[in-house]
């Protein structure tokens, strides 16, 4: 999907984003695969070396949306913790999570090693270390139930290899990874060329059509498939189904610079919910500094615009424990949703024959993506994979936990149906609007995304996202339109989608009428 107005990553900053040619017209392949992400590349990467003609389509350069956000951890200590998946997913889930996300590093390390892709990866120690709200008894727990899962080399720790930083007692995950992921996709653009694959950037996809001849549609272009594989980060070929089982959150990231041997290349992690997040990265050309990179601080889509707050205190947290970090020039936010069951969806779409999506990555983007290469390429060409029940998108997870965090997700996406009522706006006038920002006017009955630029113009939009009608909120940081209610993003003057599942842009105010 395409960027908005937002400051670059890390990723983004060091390395020019690949745009290929358009498709126009009608095209046909075994496989088109819609968004050209790390799952949308790797899915088409395998299938591509297995013969299949394989078509990828996103409107935005290679690696343009999400995963151009990522901070690029690759881990198998799951985010939301063993112990809990064991209790939801059972012994045989929890395993199968473990060695699904640990394959997935191992597999990155393969590829760059037979493609000879130069993406900075290296094997990394990785720690869960204590947030106030937990105590050492719970790392226990962590490690016991790792253990269980397969991971028997976890093991308990006084502390985090940082001289200067007494982080108290840590859960050491060894065998890790970090990468500069958009090297990596890019490595995986020219091998899918290289096996016969076509990419083509700038093509927006209005309509994804399963059923025994798929087919997907925009604007000059069609292409039918065998199969469609949708990785768009939220899907944009189901309605409604898969967005009621995940929520979607901005997570924010910061970066200083620090002396190269200052800080030992690893991945670590605190038990908040939401957590915070460290790794290092070599700066290009500087072998003197590297990178330090800090997240967290997560909210759910469209209910805060509190950006510059959220900042400054990742800022203040990482000075706290890394007094070497004294300035950040770069910071930049993203967008992760979140399963209500802690698994992501990998397979086949529920109701949708011939369609595969690939969605819920939580925080592990990275390593989830890289699943999704294996597991629906598999599915495609009628291969086994222990995996398949796990991730399966219409599987139903019953536990007391996931059926609260399930009422209250879509209880919370209800509440924001009470925006249409005719309360007011964010201003009274459009007059009120300085240049650069945007706010929601009420008119009559009507909501009015209204959105001055930098030249004194006023653009004014519906302001009812084109997915299921939320009042879209206004982003001050990331200059755009967000929906509290499935995470839809547009750009400032409303005619262009940013994220799904939102397909078209807010609707002119003479249509909305």
């Amino acid at each position: 999907m395409q960027s908005s107005e937002r400051s670059l990553s890390v990723w983004e900053s060091t390395n020019p984003q690949q745009q290929y040619p358009p498709l126009a017209g009608e095209a046909r392949a075994d496989v088109v695969v819609v968004g050209a992400g790390i799952a949308g590349m790797s899915v088409a990467y395998h299938l591509a070396r297995a013969g299949q003609s394989v078509i990828v389509l996103d409107d935005n350069a290679v690696g343009g949306g999400e995963t151009g956000q990522t901070t690029a951890h690759l881990t198998s200590a799951m985010d939301d913790f063993y112990q809990v998946l064991e209790k939801v997913h059972g012994k045989d889930g929890a395993r199968i999570a473990r060695e699904s996300h640990q394959g997935a590093i191992d597999t990155i390390e393969r590829i760059a090693r037979d493609e000879a892709i130069e993406c900075d990866f290296k094997r990394v120690d990785g720690y869960f270390f204590l947030g106030p709200n937990r105590t050492e008894r719970f790392l226990e727990k962590e490690r016991d139930a790792a253990h269980r899962a397969g991971a028997t080399d976890v093991e308990l720790v006084l502390r985090i290899p940082v001289h200067w930083w007494e982080s108290g007692p840590a859960l050491r995950f060894p065998n890790q990874g970090q990468f500069h992921v958009l090297r990596y996709i890019e490595g995986l653009a020219r091998a899918i060329q290289a096996a016969g694959g076509k990419i083509h950037t700038g093509n927006h996809v209005d309509d994804v059509q399963g059923g025994a001849q798929p087919r997907v549609t925009g604007e000059g272009f069609s292409v039918s498939a065998a199969a469609v594989v949708v990785c768009t980060n939220s899907p944009i070929s189901d309605f409604l189904k898969m967005h009621t089982k995940q929520a979607p959150y901005r997570t924010f990231v910061v970066a200083a610079q620090i002396p190269s041997g200052s800080m030992p290349p690893l991945l670590c992690w605190d038990t908040l919910d939401p957590y915070h997040y460290i790794r290092t990265q070599p700066v290009d050309g500087d072998p003197e500094k590297v990178w330090l990179i800090v997240g967290g601080e997560d909210h759910k889509t469209g209910h805060h615009d509190d950006a510059q707050e959220r900042y400054a205190t990742l800022e203040a947290w990482t000075r706290e424990r890394f007094p070497m970090a004294t300035e950040f020039p770069l910071r930049w936010s993203g967008q992760v949703l979140e399963p209500v069951d802690y698994m992501g969806f990998i397979g086949r779409d529920p109701g949708n024959e011939n369609v595969y999506i690939a969605t819920g990555d939580s925080g592990q983007g990275m390593t989830h993506g890289t699943i999704a290469g294996v597991l629906i390429s598999d599915l495609i060409l009628g291969r086994p994979n222990e995996w398949e029940k796990l991730y399966d998108p219409s599987r139903k997870t019953l536990s007391f936990d996931t059926a609260k965090l399930f009422l209250e997700e879509n209880l919370d996406v209800g509440l924001q149906y009470t925006d249409l009522l005719p309360t007011g706006g964010d201003v009274k006038s459009g007059d009120e609007i300085p240049p650069g920002q945007g706010a929601v006017l009420q008119r009559g009955t009507a909501k009015i995304a209204a959105y001055r630029d930098e030249q004194g113009v006023l653009h004014e939009r519906s302001a009812y996202c084109t997915h299921l009608g939320c009042v879209v909120k206004w982003n001050s940081e990331e200059k755009s339109w967000d929906c509290p209610c499935h995470g839809s993003r547009f750009s400032p003057t409303g005619d262009t989608v940013l994220n799904g599942p939102a397909r078209t842009g807010l609707q002119p105010l003479d249509e909305a009428e």
